[in-house]
């Protein structure tokens, strides 16, 4: 029996899962989840994935991939995953999977068709992702808007978030929602396994963040004439 190993770094809280898998077959059985402590990303991870493969009876070579949240989220914790995925996966030989943790909180619904996800970004604005669920593209586009567009992109689609203030300001202004709880890494490694089996992967040195917001230095760069 195989097995893939999924990770979140992106936000203040992370965590890391463990799924049993069997090439070619779609099902994940997860095994265990183990939180995350933010902050402490770049000490904790490699470690806790050691313990839980040695906990479970497993090796490195069980691995039959990897699956990672690229984002969006904080830049420091998303470097730190990726790097730490990347370099596995480079010495074990195994493909990688790059999941959006927009796409994990839009998948988090029972709700079929066409979903807005979304989450807080900071400074007043918030991450989307547009997602129908009936169209075997799933994603028409993920980007950041501030809440006067957010409202306006709605057009009347369900709103799926585990953010708060997002759900309350939401409701407020009319807009259908469904709070979730913050997903963990047993979606990441469905979603995950499923991108593997069709082949949707990428190499450690192609694997890289969305951040969809872009840095400071971007923002307040001053435009040159």
């Amino acid at each position: 029996m195989k097995v893939l190993l999924a990770a979140d770094t992106s936000g203040k809280n992370g965590s890391i899962a463990l799924a049993r898998v069997t090439p070619g077959q779609p099902e994940v059985e997860i095994v265990e989840v183990v939180p995350l402590a933010g902050g402490t990303f770049s000490a904790q991870l490699v470690p806790q994935i050691s313990t839980l493969l040695e906990k479970h009876g497993y090796r490195k070579s069980d691995l039959a991939g990897f699956a990672v949240v690229s984002g969006p989220g904080s830049f420091t914790g998303l470097r730190v995953g990726l790097a730490a995925i990347k370099a596995l996966a480079e010495v074990l030989q195994k493909p990688i999977a790059a999941v959006s943790l927009l796409e994990v909180v839009a998948s988090s619904t029972a709700t079929r068709g066409r979903v807005l996800a979304a989450l807080d970004a900071g400074r007043g604005d918030i991450y989307i992702g547009d997602y129908d669920w009936d169209d075997p593209k799933h994603m028409s586009g993920e980007r950041l808007v501030n809440r006067e567009e957010f409202v306006a992109e709605n057009k009347g689609r369900l709103v799926v978030t585990p953010d708060a203030t997002i759900a309350d300001f939401a409701r407020a202004a009319g807009i259908q929602v469904e709070h979730i709880n913050y997903p963990d890494s047993r979606v990441i490694a469905r979603l995950g396994w499923e991108r593997i089996a069709r082949g949707e992967t990428v190499s450690p040195e192609a694997l890289d963040a969305n951040y969809i917001r872009r840095s400071d230095a971007e923002i307040f760069s001053k435009p040159k004439f």
